[in-house]
């Protein structure tokens, strides 16, 4: 049986990993690149449209990304599922993601599985995982395995 303290802390942690998928949502769609990675480890990885890690191989990746046609996101992350161990945790959630691709209106959902750590008293994102169910313009509709970027196939959902 756990305690009154651990059952608060459980729920303290689980609110702070909701915010710090909510601010990376944040930090990502308005280019805040230092805040964004202020939330990742510094040996963190991302995996998704590309695999980098560290903080200056992701920084320089996200922002590049509007360089490679990418000119404008939203980020909309939901179904969070938080299990946590210790100072470890993993994180399941789905991504909407309505976003401008080389000029077009376009749509991208998909899931992320995502690890973070707590390092002096913050959760900080080790790994954050995106696979996508499908990516590409508003006019050509969207359908599971439908991707307009390879990137983003590369980076797809396979069960």
């Amino acid at each position: 049986m756990t305690t009154l303290e651990e059952r608060i802390q459980r729920l303290e942690d689980i609110e702070a990993i909701r915010q710090l998928d909510a601010r990376y949502c944040r930090h990502l769609d308005n280019g805040d690149w230092d805040s964004l990675m202020d939330l990742f480890t510094d040996d963190g990885v991302f995996d998704g449209l590309s695999r980098v890690e560290g903080k200056t191989a992701m920084r320089t990746f996200f922002a590049g990304l509007e360089a490679g046609g990418l000119t404008s996101f939203w980020h909309f992350i939901t179904n969070l599922e938080i299990d946590i161990d210790g100072d470890c945790a993993t994180i399941r959630s789905f991504l909407w993601q309505p976003c401008v691709s080389g000029g077009s209106a376009s749509i991208a959902a998909g899931r992320y599985t995502d690890q973070a750590v707590r390092l002096d008293g913050r959760w900080r994102y080790l790994r954050k995982q995106v696979r996508f169910h499908f990516f590409g313009p508003l006019e050509s509709g969207w359908d599971e395995n439908l991707f307009a970027l390879d990137s983003a196939r590369r980076a797809a959902v396979h069960p």
